[in-house]
C-alpha cells in the first residue's frame, strides 16, 4: 500500500509539474517581444526595441496584385512614426511573386516606393518551413488571441504597444483602411 501511494504521489507531482511548467511557458509566449529576425540589410530586427509602439508586420512580394500597397504602408509608417512600426517580410509562398534575393528586393522598395520602414530577410510564411515569427502571429495557443490563415501576399498582422496581438487582416485590407487606423487613433 505504501508503494502504491509514493508512486500515486509521484505521478501527482509529476502532472503538477508539467502543468505549472505549461502555465509558465504560456504566459510567456504571448508577447512578440520574444522574437528576432535577420533584417534585409543583414542585421538584426530585435521585437523588443519597439515596445510602446503598435506593430504593424505585413507577408509582402515584389510582383504580386497587391504590391502597389508599399506605397500605402509607407505613408502609414510615416504618419504614425511616433506610434507604429510597419515591419515588412518579403516570403515567396504564394504564387513564386517573390523571386528575388534580399538585395534585389530592397533595391525594388526603395526605387519604386521608398520604403524606410524595417524589411525583415526573406521567409517562409507557411508551412513546414515557417518563420517562428509567424507561427506566433498565426497560431492562437501561441499569440492567445486567434488562428489566422495566410491566404495570400500582404496579409496584415497588428500588434499593441504590449506586445500582444490585435487583430489579422486580409491581403484586400489597405493599410489606410479605418479597420487598422481605427486602433492608431488616439483614445478619448
Amino acid at each position: 500500500m505504501k508503494k502504491i501511494l509514493l508512486l500515486c504521489f509521484a505521478i501527482f507531482s509529476f502532472v503538477q509539474s508539467c502543468t505549472n511548467r505549461k502555465k509558465t511557458t504560456s504566459s510567456q509566449i504571448h508577447s512578440i517581444y520574444n522574437y528576432k529576425v535577420k533584417g534585409i540589410d543583414g542585421k538584426t530586427i530585435d521585437f523588443s526595441d519597439f515596445k510602446g509602439k503598435k506593430i504593424l508586420i505585413v507577408n509582402t512580394a515584389s510582383e504580386c496584385g497587391f504590391t502597389p500597397q508599399y506605397a500605402d504602408l509607407e505613408k502609414l509608417y510615416q504618419q504614425y512614426k511616433n506610434q507604429l512600426v510597419v515591419v515588412g517580410f518579403p516570403a515567396n509562398n504564394f504564387g513564386s511573386q517573390e523571386p528575388g534575393n534580399n538585395q534585389e528586393i530592397a533595391t525594388f522598395c526603395t526605387k519604386n516606393y521608398r520604403v524606410t520602414f524595417p524589411m525583415a530577410a526573406k521567409v517562409s510564411v507557411k508551412g513546414d518551413s515557417i518563420e517562428p515569427l509567424f507561427e506566433f502571429l498565426t497560431q492562437k495557443e501561441y499569440n492567445g488571441v486567434k488562428n489566422t490563415t495566410i491566404l495570400w501576399n500582404f496579409t496584415k498582422f497588428l500588434v499593441d504597444e504590449n506586445g500582444t496581438l490585435i487583430d489579422s487582416f486580409l491581403s484586400t485590407t489597405k493599410p489606410t483602411d479605418t479597420r487598422i487606423t481605427q486602433y492608431l487613433q488616439p483614445k478619448n
